[in-house]
């Protein structure tokens, strides 16, 4: 946001009393009581207020009230698809990061703090940066090709890799991780922060036979994922990843 010339962001707590709030007061009490505003920009479906009361006729009515304009933008989108965070979720579930790509304009990432696993990954010759994905959106359950951004001082350094997203069920284990590979790294990953850019869908979870068989498989996603990301170079820097046209 800072990038795009944003001098400031007001985040207000959401809780149970603010979703409460009604249409005409959140205008009054917020709007123009706290932030002063002279011109509001919203999206064309834009709803607000208790119970979704308010949207853009509401909001220019209030606006001539209080002494502010309103401007409401066209739906973009192509090929009869609206742009929207919907489709975005619905690319991710269905594990199609590319269209998800495509509809945000950049690669779709994560970030957080790098925990400790059970290292089965190490004893297999795939050691893993594991991070739980908290309340970002999950995506499909399976193994991707990624980028890997850790943070050096002046920018972010994009390693290639490849990740699963899912239960591990050939250990039989519970809750969903996402357990990422850096190829030729040999630096320790542990509490520092990590991003983690998903670049394209390689397959879908499954639990395999033993640990020959997965190793061999993990073997073979990696090298696919290699091949995949050897064309594509990002630069260091702590912005947002586009993808190339």
């Amino acid at each position: 946001l800072e990038a795009l010339g944003v001098d400031q962001v007001f985040v207000p707590h959401f809780d149970e009393a603010f979703a409460a709030i009604p249409a005409e007061a959140f205008v009054r009490d917020i709007l123009v009581g706290c932030l002063g505003v002279r011109h509001v920009v919203i999206g064309h479906d834009f709803l607000f207020g208790h119970k979704r009361t308010g949207d853009a006729d509401v909001l220019r009515r209030l606006g001539a009230v209080h002494g502010f304009a309103v401007t409401a933008l066209d739906p973009v989108g192509e090929n009869h698809v609206i742009f929207s965070s919907t489709e975005v979720r619905d690319a991710l579930l269905r594990g199609d990061v590319k269209a998800s790509s495509h509809l945000l304009g950049r690669y779709w990432e994560v970030e957080g703090r790098v925990e400790h696993g059970d290292a089965r990954g190490r004893t297999i010759g795939f050691p893993t940066a594991n991070l739980h994905l908290g309340e970002y959106q999950n995506p499909a359950k399976g193994v991707y090709a990624v980028k890997a951004g850790v943070d050096h001082g002046e920018g972010t350094k994009w390693l290639d890799g490849v990740a699963n997203f899912g239960n591990r069920p050939t250990f039989d284990r519970t809750g969903v991780l996402l357990e990422v590979h850096v190829f030729d790294f040999s630096g320790d990953l542990y509490n520092r922060h990590l991003r983690v850019a998903l670049i394209d869908f390689l397959r879908a979870e499954k639990k395999f036979d033993g640990v020959a068989a997965l190793r061999a498989q993990i073997a073979e996603d990696a090298a696919r994922a290699r091949i995949i990301l050897g064309d594509i170079h990002l630069p260091e820097e702590k912005g947002p990843l586009i993808p190339v046209p």
